[in-house]
């Protein structure tokens, strides 16, 4: 099996068993997610979805979050992991975005790195879910479930992964395979001790085939 039938068969199996994958974090619009997603970096998508609903009744739009103190939204944030600097980057982040784009969250990566808070990862992922274009976010699950299933091969950081998945996934399925790749690693192919006898994957993924050596 060479790469591109194992990208294949794996693909097909996602589209077959998991027809619908999205976001597990709770938003309404482009501004909602976007503070969702800066949010999220190092923490659990249930861990901010339980902080965001206050967090947005008290800053519902860019233009109120920028007018507030990093104190204000350090107090509704200081649950989660790195809150002192979350705030800070929030309410630069609200400022740059109604100064510098009216209010509108950017579709372009390169326009989206700009803001404070967002790095590469949180960029594609805006620009995949909210603007559905063929952009491959890695986080920690995506980078360990491509590894794992053979579909990267000596990829030292998200980067090299993410030039490596976008080699072999067809453009129309980038998006939605961010999400199939990542909720696979969040629910089976964890971290620690993965569920590889519940897994549909086994037949082409290296760490089971390895294991079974």
């Amino acid at each position: 099996m060479n790469k591109q039938q194992r990208f294949d068969a794996i693909l097909n199996y996602f589209q077959q068993n998991h027809p619908v994958a999205e976001t597990e974090l709770m938003y309404t619009n482009p501004y909602e997610l976007l503070v969702a997603v800066i949010l999220s970096a190092q923490c659990t998508d249930k861990r901010i979805n339980m902080i965001t609903p206050k967090l947005f009744e008290h800053f519902p739009n860019a233009d109120v979050l920028s007018e507030a103190s990093p104190d204000a939204v350090f107090d509704i944030i200081r649950s989660i992991s790195y809150p002192n600097n979350k705030a800070k980057h929030l309410v630069s982040m609200a400022k740059m975005l109604k100064n510098d784009f009216h209010n509108i969250v950017p579709s372009e990566i390169e326009e989206l790195v700009k803001l404070p808070g967002v790095g590469r990862k949180t960029a594609n992922v805006i620009a995949s879910v909210v603007y559905n274009k063929p952009a491959m976010a890695v986080d920690t699950h995506v980078f360990r479930v491509s590894a794992r299933l053979g579909l990267t091969k000596g990829a030292k950081n998200p980067l090299q992964t993410e030039q490596q998945l976008m080699k072999h996934i067809p453009t129309n399925l980038v998006a939605i395979s961010h999400h199939w790749l990542i909720l696979h690693g969040r629910y089976v192919c964890v971290a620690r001790s993965p569920k590889c006898s519940e897994c549909g994957l086994s037949t082409w993924c290296d760490y089971f085939q390895k294991l079974g050596k």
